[in-house]
């Protein structure tokens, strides 16, 4: 069910318990909404609104920690790979298939977060045959120098961070929604707005303000779903960062690049 469809059921079940509420008001007789039972009411009211702004809070931010993370991981591999870029430009000509490994493989990690469904299954086997080349690449790779050795250790550690950040990328994308608090939210949504209907007087006014109060729940937990789909919803991460690292191991080594 895509996130609008989501967002649509939730605001439906929330003004629906919002009118039922309103509805059941002009039906029970006045004593069962007034004095005692009133206060009854109304501490439940309350209390289910405490519990709605914590949890919608800890949802939102939740779902936005997983899309900064995300953001600042991709940011991490970008950064790394252009120092393993500017590494093995300067190790010499030997680095240049090291270079091509790294390409390769951020060009399926660019498929695995921002393709389609075939191309991201197809990512994971392409980045595991990158990181057994550029295994094979390192192994061949016989630096005559203390600044040979130390450029490749280095590039050896990016490499490293690079596959490391990635594996924990697809980790925290597995699981990004906790849907049992979603709809722990719908259902306190549903009571809130229900007990709401039942002190208050059906009119233009208290529906106007039903209907809009069910869609402030429902766009709090868009967010939550959108946040939690950083490379496919609305508010997505650009690739822009990824792309510049691609296009940089692309270019050629120069004459000047090597010691």
């Amino acid at each position: 069910m895509s996130p609008i469809a989501v967002v649509a059921v939730v605001w439906a079940l929330i003004t629906v318990s919002g009118l039922a509420g309103l509805h059941l008001k002009t039906r029970l007789a006045p004593h069962y909404t007034t004095e005692l039972s009133r206060d009854m009411i109304g501490g439940v009211v309350g209390l289910l609104t405490l519990l709605l702004a914590l949890v919608l809070g800890l949802l939102i931010w939740t779902a936005f920690g997983v899309f900064s993370t995300q953001q600042r991981e991709l940011e991490s591999i970008a950064a790394k790979a252009l120092e393993f870029n500017l590494e093995m430009r300067h190790y010499g000509p030997e680095g240049d298939a090291a270079r091509e490994v790294l390409r390769q493989d951020l060009l399926s990690a660019r498929e695995q977060f921002w393709g389609d469904d075939r191309a991201m299954a197809a990512s994971y086997d392409a980045s595991y045959r990158a990181m057994a080349d550029m295994s094979r690449v390192f192994e061949r790779l016989d630096p005559q120098t203390d600044a040979q050795r130390a450029l490749l250790a280095a590039a050896k550690a990016n490499y490293g961070t690079i596959g490391e950040d990635r594996l924990l990328m697809t980790l925290q994308g597995l699981s990004p929604v906790a849907w049992p608090l979603i709809y722990a939210v719908t259902g306190w949504s549903c009571l809130m707005f229900a007990g709401m209907g039942l002190l208050s007087r059906p009119n233009a006014a208290t529906i106007t303000m039903l209907i809009l109060g069910a869609a402030s729940v429902g766009v709090a937990i868009l967010l939550i779903l959108e946040f939690s789909r950083p490379y496919t919803s609305s508010i997505r991460i650009s690739p822009i960062v990824v792309d510049r690292a691609i296009a940089d191991l692309a270019k050629p080594s120069g004459p000047g690049d090597s010691n």
